[in-house]
């Protein structure tokens, strides 16, 4: 259950730009949502987690409305704890963690993508991928997943509503 939320059998088998980025074992999580809303909309607002999480309030929230230039994106810009390093605007964004993260969870890259689905519809399709080399990290990676699931779907839920309301 922790593992995949949303996302249908294609959307775990497909690639994506985080896929390949870590050595040894990797664990991938998927989370998926459809959005009521154009994909150049929705991409605008994934942009917006270069300044806030999107998921509780109290765990940094996030302007509700869209930050001037939050979509002007940059190899190494801060989205929560990854760094930018790989995006295609209107179609993904990439992070891997930061570096002085790693020891509290691991190494661990990021893709968050938006699917056309309709001219006023789309899907934001995000995939994790948590590098397990030792039996320690992959109990730890269970963990992640569990509360991750907790988070992102609350964070999918926000962002959706977002950019429905758009």
């Amino acid at each position: 259950m922790p593992w995949s939320w949303g996302a249908t059998d294609q959307e775990i088998a497909a690639d994506y730009p985080c896929s390949g980025r870590l050595s040894g074992p990797v664990i991938a999580l998927h989370r998926a949502i459809d959005v009521a809303a154009s994909a150049e909309v929705t991409f605008r607002w994934l942009c917006q987690l270069k300044h806030g999480t999107y998921s509780y309030r109290l765990l940094g929230g996030g302007p509700r409305v869209l930050t001037p230039g939050a979509d002007e994106l940059a190899l190494g810009q801060q989205l929560m704890i990854f760094q930018l390093v790989d995006f295609l605007p209107g179609e993904h964004l990439t992070g891997e963690i930061q570096p002085e993260l790693v020891s509290r969870y691991g190494a661990l890259t990021c893709t968050y993508a938006v699917r056309p689905t309709g001219d006023s519809s789309c899907r934001i399709v995000v995939r994790i991928e948590i590098a397990v080399p030792t039996p320690a990290r992959r109990l730890s990676a269970l963990a992640l997943a569990w509360g991750d699931l907790v988070m992102m779907r609350k964070q999918l839920r926000v962002l959706r509503q977002l950019a429905e309301s758009s």
